[in-house]
């Protein structure tokens, strides 16, 4: 092969190289564009379908969730909202932000609650505020209660021969303190603060499961049940996961046909938003095998992902 023939074949290679980059280049810029058209920047969808949040870990005042809650309750072509908790609970204002948040939805349109592996404390206050709740057999929930902590250094202080001089305002100035023990009065503040909070955690309760207060308050002293044992004293509706989950809906009027689509947090969904945008569409389009949860591992996104009271289900505590 003479030294033209083989300028001519690198050319030849350098001229597909530039085309197979533009049709890449041109896929993405599609797949954009419809994402963009077919769900919006919000996150949400500009067609009908079936909304769905999870909340896990710590539950605290979580200004996004808020506002995205916000924005589903906004939006017409959310037909329904799924919660799915997995959370041990949180902080006892953080409960109520979300409970009432979760409420507002369910004034325009059916909210189920999801009990995954964990909803106790705060996250079984969060979902009560659904229209149901359905559990796994196997689920913990429960643990309803408030509990308020603070450090204890006065024994360590000494030992290291540490001493803290103050001067107050008045005797529950600041307390309880953790560089001295608690007086009476301090104690029977804190208590009284947390006794207030679990009413009013009992009285949601009882009012949001049709339960009487006496009933709900043999329930309250903590215990976590099982998802079976839930359903036993009427803490939770039904057994279950998706397939139940829609079957429900269905009986509220929501088509079994709706895509589920879930609402991401906008910061921690736009680093894989081309793999999200490709499944939702496909989704739509009724090619259902693609919406696995193995279907984004060929775009990368499997390497991509390696306040106050407190009401927490803490294990190995009293």
């Amino acid at each position: 092969m003479d030294h033209m023939a083989i300028a001519e074949r690198r050319q030849l290679r350098r001229k597909l190289s530039f085309w197979r980059i533009a049709a890449l280049v041109f896929l993405v810029a599609v797949g954009f564009a419809l994402y963009r058209t077919a769900f919006g920047e919000s996150g949400g969808s500009a067609v009908p379908h079936v909304a769905q949040i999870r909340i896990s870990g710590m539950i605290t005042d979580d200004r996004e969730l808020l506002e995205r809650l916000e924005r589903i309750a906004e939006n017409d072509q959310v037909k329904a909202l799924i919660v799915s908790i997995s959370s041990p609970g949180g902080t006892t204002y953080g409960g109520e932000r979300l409970f009432k948040a979760i409420r507002h939805v369910a004034e325009s349109k059916p909210v189920v609650s999801d009990v995954r592996t964990l909803a106790a404390s705060a996250g079984y206050m969060i979902a009560t505020a659904g229209d149901t709740i359905v559990a796994g057999e196997s689920s913990i929930t429960g643990s309803i209660g408030v509990i308020f902590q603070y450090p204890q250094l006065d024994e360590v202080m000494k030992k290291i021969g540490v001493s803290l001089e103050e001067i107050k305002s008045s005797p529950l100035k600041a307390e309880p303190s953790p560089f001295h023990p608690a007086s009476e009065e301090a104690k029977t503040m804190i208590r009284n603060m947390v006794l207030d909070s679990y009413a009013w955690f009992v009285d949601l309760v009882a009012d949001r499961r049709k339960l009487p207060r006496e009933e709900v308050l043999k329930l309250a002293d903590g215990t976590i049940f099982t998802g079976r044992q839930a359903l036993n004293v009427k803490l939770v509706d039904q057994l279950g996961g998706d397939k139940e989950i829609r079957d429900y809906l269905k009986t509220r009027g929501v088509s079994e046909d709706l895509p589920v689509v879930e609402w991401k947090d906008r910061e921690t969904s736009s680093s894989w938003w081309f793999a999200s945008a490709m499944a939702r569409i496909l989704g739509l389009a009724g090619l259902g095998q693609f919406l696995s949860p193995d279907a984004a591992g060929p775009w990368g996104t499997d390497k991509l992902f390696l306040d106050g009271l407190v009401s927490v289900w803490q294990v190995g505590r009293g």
